[in-house]
């Protein structure tokens, strides 16, 4: 608690706000592409949580179109 109290003692309380928001996004649509992305070794059978959208790459439009 002390170290948010002495950082927005220094900047800025906006400034503060838009690196936290940006670092939730940021967390965030790594976590999408990450569940997205070709499965780690042993995760090949792992299912996908249902929250995750899924994203398909311009390979797989282009084949279906």
């Amino acid at each position: 608690m002390n170290l948010v109290l002495a950082t927005v003692g220094q900047f800025p309380t906006y400034f503060v706000i838009v690196y936290v928001v940006g670092f939730i996004a940021a967390v965030t649509i790594g976590s999408i592409a990450w569940y997205n992305s070709k499965r780690p070794a042993g995760w090949e059978n792992a299912e996908k949580p249902d929250y995750i959208p899924e994203v398909k790459s311009d390979e797989q439009t282009d084949s279906k179109s």
